[in-house]
């Protein structure tokens, strides 16, 4: 079984996990509900962190780049479902009934919900399908049950209309200040021009006016500084750290590495 599992490809998510798990990972253009069954998740953005324990639910905005950590309590394995609240079901659902909203979302973009017996019965709705992957959940049923998860989000906490039904596309933010704090993610430059509310063409202009370089460019040398700063001030390992760098494989962390430092990670003492 993959990890996590589609219980409904794109839409509903189940994970299980046996041992701690670290995934960097980018929201883009969906809002995501998470239910906590046991085991500890811990999101970390550049500007906050948000811990859940066994039972709680979190509500995740959509445009962000987080560090997810997946921890087993002791005792118990890692498990949470995962539905995505696609931007295109939320606008089905805003002209069905009739939902509209003049101003920007500007809240905390994650948002820990209080205990409700409402959604946690939802959740429980959910279970029998992940207890049963044989019985596949159909498209239709499935996109009911996300409907069911919006419309209760909404009587429990109406609150949240702006932040599910903020249709806008992301403003144009502090460039330098997001990359500085965002380089080590490895998501496509378009996703980056994306998050900071630029058009590709306009971000890679910005870039250029700010950091002398291409973005791509950039990037590399921001995370092989950042590498040699770790391995030789901090003592760490090359395998421990080229993923969180943003590099996809160790050999070409390395051999990236020592085109830049000649030498080669693990011979940088």
């Amino acid at each position: 079984m993959t990890n996590p599992a589609e219980i409904m490809p794109g839409v509903i998510f189940y994970a299980f996990l046996s041992a701690m798990r670290k995934e960097k990972v980018g929201f883009h253009g969906h809002n995501t509900l998470v239910l906590q069954v046991s085991g500890q998740l811990t999101l970390e953005t550049s500007t906050e962190k948000v811990a859940t324990q066994p039972g709680a639910m979190l509500l995740i905005r959509k445009n962000q780049l987080a560090q997810l950590t997946k921890l087993p309590l002791p005792g118990e394995n890692y498990q949470s479902i995962v539905i995505c609240l696609q931007e295109d079901l939320l606008r089905q659902i805003a002209l069905e009934e009739h939902i509209e909203i003049d101003h920007r979302y500007i809240g905390p973009s994650n948002i820990l919900l209080p205990p409700n017996d409402y959604l946690r019965g939802y959740f429980q709705s959910v279970l029998p399908y992940i207890q049963h992957p044989e019985k596949k959940l159909t498209t239709a049923l499935g996109l009911l049950k996300v409907k069911e998860g919006v419309q209760l989000l909404l009587h429990t906490m109406p609150a949240l209309k702006e932040f599910l039904f903020d249709f806008s596309d992301p403003y144009k933010i502090d460039l330098e200040k997001f990359m500085l704090s965002n380089f080590h993610f490895n998501v496509p430059i378009e996703k980056f021009a994306r998050l900071t509310g630029r058009s590709l063409a306009a971000f890679k202009r910005d870039f250029q006016k700010t950091f002398g370089m291409a973005p791509r460019q950039w990037l590399q040398e921001r995370r092989l500084t950042e590498a040699r700063h770790l391995i030789e001030k901090k003592n760490k390992k090359p395998s421990s750290i080229y993923l969180d760098l943003g590099f996809e494989s160790l050999s070409h962390f390395s051999h990236s590495f020592k085109k830049k430092f000649g030498k080669a990670p693990t011979e940088w003492a």
